[in-house]
């Protein structure tokens, strides 16, 4: 993986600090030692066509990379780092239907956050890197994206082969990599990862020491129904996920925020996830959704707790 265009834009700025850490981290993230199928998937990414991209749409539903005659075998090439979760892609011909329709949940927050143009932008716990095209493509100046799953960083940088190099980068770390009391980031994003920590006040705070004094939070999590003092904490599973440990109400969730400081906090967007936004597609061929619920009672989990309701939330620093 190549990370030099972005070791040269954090001299002189914020992130200079973190540069003395930051290739031991990647290296350590993707050791072939400590993670077997990485030796599986380097080959694919080592080893993929070059086609030259004539046109890139950030802005579309789906990510849209086209060019030169496709290559024949580039849908069984993108096969091979099955299972694609976030997205869609379209590239060079080959569509790319993921588990998640990921432009819904973009489409729900764009109206409320303030605008990307010229901000550097983190996105934690960003997956493949879907939603850092998108921050890229609403006018961001640098999308850092951190996901400590090797998979994801092997279907990032597949995409940015085709795509080119532009300023947006996915790295291998979770968030408790990240250094103490950053302050770097104009606008931090966290979607998808506060119910898989096991002290979210502990996650809120690390979200906040990325931010710039001013900058803003956007996070969208799972809520339950429930005034300021319900908070769901799943005894065993959620949805037949291990690591959900808190399930707050929008009004708890408020609460949190406000309690570790952030100002002008609001809930923008509330709604339940449905069959057809995340679902089971040719490059996520496991279970998804559907059989995550009741059969006969789709308001329910499988294990017979609320089924998933998710919320945008925005704040100030």
């Amino acid at each position: 993986m190549h990370y030099e265009s972005l070791f040269e834009k954090m001299p002189d700025t914020e992130l200079e600090s973190w540069l003395t850490i930051l290739p031991a981290q990647i290296r350590q993230g993707l050791d072939q030692k400590k993670y077997g199928d990485l030796e599986r998937w380097l080959p694919v990414v080592e080893n993929l066509p070059q086609i030259n991209a004539s046109h890139v749409d950030l802005n579309t539903p789906a990510i849209t990379i086209s060019g030169d005659k496709p290559h024949p075998e580039l849908k069984e090439i993108l096969l091979q780092l099955n299972p694609w979760r976030k997205g869609p892609y379209h590239i060079h011909g080959v569509e790319i239907d993921t588990e998640w329709r990921s432009d819904w949940k973009w489409d729900r927050l764009l109206p409320h956050i303030q605008s990307l143009k010229g901000r550097r932008v983190l996105d934690v716990g960003c997956g493949n890197g879907y939603h850092v095209w998108r921050m890229l493509g609403a006018g961001a100046e640098l999308v850092i994206g951190i996901d400590p799953s090797p998979l994801f960083i092997m279907q990032f940088t597949t995409v940015k082969h085709f795509a080119g190099d532009y300023p947006a980068y996915v790295l291998p770390l979770g968030i408790e990599a990240m250094p103490e009391n950053l302050q770097a980031f104009d606008t931090v994003f966290s979607m998808g990862v506060l119910y898989h920590r096991r002290s979210a006040i502990d996650h809120l705070m690390q979200l906040k020491a990325c931010l710039k004094p001013g900058g803003e939070l956007v996070l969208e999590t799972l809520v339950i129904e429930g005034d300021e003092n319900t908070v769901l904490v799943p005894r065993d599973r959620y949805a037949k996920m291990r690591n959900v440990w808190f399930i707050p109400s929008s009004a708890a969730m408020v609460g949190w925020l406000e309690r570790c400081g952030f100002k002008n906090v609001r809930c923008v967007d509330e709604c339940d996830t449905t069959i057809e936004e995340q679902r089971t597609t040719e490059w996520m061929p496991y279970n998804s959704l559907e059989t995550f619920l009741q059969a006969d009672d789709r308001s329910l989990t499988i294990e017979g707790y609320p089924a998933p309701r998710r919320a945008i939330f925005i704040a100030d620093k």
